[in-house]
This record gives structure tokens, sequence and C-alpha cells, in this order.
């Protein structure tokens, strides 16, 4: 469930100062200015988990809030915020460009660099935060942030369409779940900034449109014990050295992403109440793996107990 918090409730002379506090709590240490008087500002925010992610909406009145590099030189966490306009318009400054995000359009902005936000009236956003090394490691953030992505553009559509729609389920999915929903989000994103990017951009959106098809292929295969990246290659029709340059471009390979999917899936189903009349090995063969001293051993490096030990601990919680 969503956490919510408002400042409207706050006496009228401590609103605004409550309000700092509340965007700072959920989002990165900023600064915040306001024009209206005490009695009249209002303002809330919702947040839930999304993995490794974050899903917000905040609706508030007129401010301008800044990311200054006192607040980023005090900071640890990096992270990049994608902002979804549903109402009013916001404005975003960063990189030297500047930005009026409307509703159906999206921008971003990196926290490790100084921004700053305008809102000349009632607004509100739907906000969608991830650790920055999701997006650096796909394209360079520097290229296109405070760049408008709207409606007009068909990878831009589906990008605000599908990172809406997952915001939607912050709180309500597991985590494994999560971080899969993200990564395809953050890889539509990458697609539309290659996209807009143009010439030099088109080679990368080809890519990650093709990891991306890449690895649908393989969450629906890991079943089969002989899934190998020559028949991957071959489904797709492309060479399996295309495949390894593929995953090198997202820091893994192969058997390493086909391998980690497929401990996720047997981690939870061993994490599962529904699925606790079902023996070990059967949930491990069920997911592609035909040596269960491997599994043992593969499972236990990954989530530090034996997968006995791991479904006991889950499931007494």
């Amino acid at each position: 469930m969503s956490t919510r918090f408002t400042a409207s409730d706050a006496p009228p002379h401590k609103r605004l100062s409550l309000w700092r506090d509340i965007i700072c709590d959920v989002y990165v240490q900023l600064d915040c200015k306001s024009d209206a008087r005490g009695g009249e500002f209002h303002g809330w925010v919702s947040r839930g988990a999304l993995g490794r992610a974050l899903s917000s909406t905040v609706a508030s009145c007129a401010q301008r809030v800044s990311r200054t590099p006192a607040r980023i030189a005090r900071a640890q966490e990096e992270s990049v915020l994608f902002a979804l306009g549903t109402t009013g318009h916001g404005g975003v400054t960063q990189d030297g460009r500047e930005a009026v995000i409307r509703p159906g359009e999206f921008a971003f902005y990196d926290t490790t660099r100084p921004y700053e936000l305008q809102f000349d009236g009632d607004f509100s956003q739907r906000i969608l935060q991830v650790p920055r090394d999701l997006i650096s490691r796909r394209v360079r953030t520097e290229d296109l942030t405070a760049t408008v992505f709207s409606s007009e553009r068909p990878l831009d559509k589906l990008a605000y369409d599908f990172i809406a729609s997952i915001c939607q389920l912050a709180d309500r999915v597991d985590d494994d779940t999560a971080n899969r929903l993200t990564e395809q989000a953050v890889d539509l994103v990458a697609m539309a900034i290659a996209d807009r990017i143009g010439t030099t951009g088109a080679a990368t959106s080809h890519r990650s449109a093709m990891l991306h098809r890449l690895k649908v292929h393989i969450q629906g295969r890991l079943p089969d014990p002989d899934l190998s990246a020559a028949g991957a290659a071959a489904a797709l029709g492309i060479s399996p050295r295309y495949v390894s340059d593929l995953f090198a471009d997202d820091a893994t390979s192969f058997q390493r992403y086909v391998l980690a999917q497929r401990l996720e899936r047997c981690a939870r189903d061993l994490a599962s109440p529904q699925q606790a009349r079902r023996q070990i090995g059967e949930i491990a063969f069920a997911w592609g793996f035909n040596d269960l001293s491997h599994f043992g051993r593969v499972f236990r490096e990954r989530y530090g107990l034996s997968p006995r030990d791991f479904r006991q601990s889950r499931q007494s919680n």
C-alpha cells in the first residue's frame, strides 16, 4: 500500500517547511520556495516501492524547487527521475536546457547535477525514480535531460504509457517482478532517447530493441534445459556473436542472464505458500535446471542460503 504525506493539514505557517521536509524525504535533498501565503499552500505526495525503483504521485501549488551543488555534495544517492505530467504544467531546467512538461508528456532529470523545477500553478505529476546506473549503462543521461518526450512520437508515447502503468503496481508486485518491469521501462526510455538523438543513436535504438526481444525470448523459454545462445540467435535471426555483444552492452552474458532469471523464478516459487507441496527438485527442473547439486550450489551463491533453508525462512515469515 502506498504511503501518503500531506502538508495541507499542518498549521498555515508551518506548511511550506513541512512540505520541504516531505519532498526531501520522498525524493532527494531539495530547496523549495513558494509565493503562496501560508493558508493557501497545499500539497501531498503518495509513494510506493517498485523493486529498486520508487513510484510516487505529487500534487501541489505554485513553487520553485532546486537541487543545488551544496545539496548534491552532501548526498550519497544517485538517481534519475522520470516526471510524467498528469495535470497542470511543470518546468524543468538542467544541463543548459529548459522544458515544460504538460499532461501526457514526460521529461527526466539527474540528481547528480543541479536542476530546477518551476510550477506556476496547481499541478500533479507521476514520478518514477530509478537508480542512476540502470539508465547510465544504456545511454548518456546528459544528452537529453530537461527534454520533453511527447505523445507525438510513437516511442515517447509507448514509454510514457508503460511507465504510467507500472507505477500503478507499486507495492503490489514482488521485487523480482518489479525490477524486471523497471528494466523494461528503462529499455523503452533508452530507445526513445536514442531515437531522439538521431543518426548516431539509430544503432543504439536498434540494439536496445533487439536486446529487449532477446530477453523476452529467453524468459518465455526458461523451462527448456537446452536453451542456448545459438538457439536464441537462430530464433531472432542474428548471430551468436551479436547475442554476446548485446549482453555485453548490459554488463552481463547470455549464460549469466539465463541463470539469474531461472534462480529468480525458483526463489519466487520456493517462497510461495501455494507452492509449499512441491518438491525442491521439481521446482528446479521446472525452470530448466537439470543437475540438483549444481542448482543447490548456485542458489546458495546467489541467496546465501540453501534452497531448503530459503524456503523455510520465507514461509515462516
